[in-house]
C-alpha cells in the first residue's frame, strides 16, 4: 500500500544487513546496518565521503552492493549471493523512488510530462489517470499553474519540488533524497524542506541523505550518524543531535553547526 494511502507505521519497511561495497581498493561500506519503519523519517548525516549517499543509492540498487542483504517493502535481496536478476532488480525498484540532488528533469519534456513519464512508460499507466495524479502532485509542491512550462523556466527549488512530484508519481513504499537542497541557493532551501516537513506529516516513509541538521531536529524520527563507511551512532534527534555519545559525532556536529570554530580547530 503506498503512503499516500496509509500513514501508519506497521513494522519495518526498510531491513539493512550487513551491506559492504569498495570502488576498486577503496573500501566504501564496512557492514552498515539499520531498520527504518514504516511512516517514519530517517536522517543520514556524516561527512563527505563517509559513505552515506552510497548507502543511500545501495537502497535501490543504483550502487550494487557487494555484500549484505536489503529489503525493502515485501522485496529482499540478497546482494552477496549472487547477482540479481534483470526482473529481480525491477521489483526492488519498484519499492521506492529517487530524488537527485540536481533535479535530474528531462530537459524537453515539460514539467507535467517529466512527472507522467514514469508511471506511464514504466507502470503502464493510463495516460489520463497518469495525468490526474500528477496535476494533483504539482498541486501538493505548489506548482500546478507551472505545468506546461520547461525545466529552464523554474527556479532551482521549484525544478526540485519538481522532482519530488515525479518521484511521488511511482507511487513508491519509500522515497530516497539524496542532499535535495545542496545545490540550491539559500533562499530557495526553504520551499524544498517545507514539501519535505509536508510529506513527513502526511506519513510517508522517507530517507534523507542530508547537511540540514535543524531539519533532521524538526523531522526526523531516526538520525544515523554514518563515518567511515559504518553508522557510528544512531537514534532519535535529541540523542544523536543534541547528546551524542561518540567523539566523532560531536566533532562533525561542530564543524556543521559552527563553521567558523571548526575551521580554526583543524588551522
Amino acid at each position: 500500500m503506498s503512503a499516500d494511502t496509509d500513514g501508519g507505521t506497521a513494522g519495518d519497511l526498510v531491513v539493512v544487513n550487513g551491506l559492504r561495497k569498495s570502488f576498486g581498493d577503496t573500501v566504501v561500506l564496512r557492514g552498515v546496518e539499520f531498520r527504518v519503519p514504516e511512516g517514519s523519517v530517517t536522517v543520514v548525516i556524516g561527512p563527505s565521503g563517509s559513505g552515506k549517499t552510497t548507502v543511500l543509492r545501495s537502497l535501490n540498487a543504483l550502487e550494487t552492493p557487494d555484500a549484505g542483504t536489503v529489503t525493502v517493502g515485501d522485496v529482499t535481496v540478497d546482494f552477496g549471493a549472487r547477482a540479481p536478476g534483470r526482473s529481480e532488480l525491477a521489483r526492488f525498484r519498484s519499492q521506492s523512488a529517487m530524488v537527485f540532488q540536481s533535479h535530474n528533469l528531462f530537459p524537453h519534456l515539460t514539467v507535467l510530462r517529466n512527472v507522467t513519464e514514469g508511471p506511464i512508460v514504466v507502470q503502464r499507466t493510463p495516460a489520463a489517470e497518469a495525468e490526474e495524479h500528477a496535476r494533483e502532485l504539482l498541486g501538493r509542491v505548489g506548482l500546478a499553474q507551472h505545468a506546461d512550462r520547461y525545466p529552464h523556466e523554474l527556479s532551482g527549488g521549484q525544478q526540485q519540488r519538481v522532482g519530488i512530484a515525479r518521484a511521488l508519481a511511482l507511487r513508491p513504499k519509500v522515497v530516497l533524497f539524496d542532499e535535495p537542497t545542496s545545490a540550491l541557493d539559500p533562499e530557495l532551501v526553504g520551499d524544498v524542506l517545507s514539501v519535505m516537513k509536508d510529506l513527513a506529516a502526511e506519513g510517508w516513509t522517507m530517507v534523507v541523505v542530508t547537511h540540514e541538521i535543524a531539519f533532521a531536529r524538526q523531522v526526523a524520527d531516526q538520525v544515523l550518524f554514518v563515518d567511515g563507511g559504518v553508522v557510528l551512532e544512531s537514534g532519535t534527534p535529541a540523542e544523536v543531535i543534541g547528546a551524542p555519545k561518540q567523539p566523532r559525532t560531536r566533532e562533525f556536529l561542530r564543524r556543521i553547526l559552527d563553521p567558523l570554530d571548526g575551521a580554526a580547530a583543524s588551522g
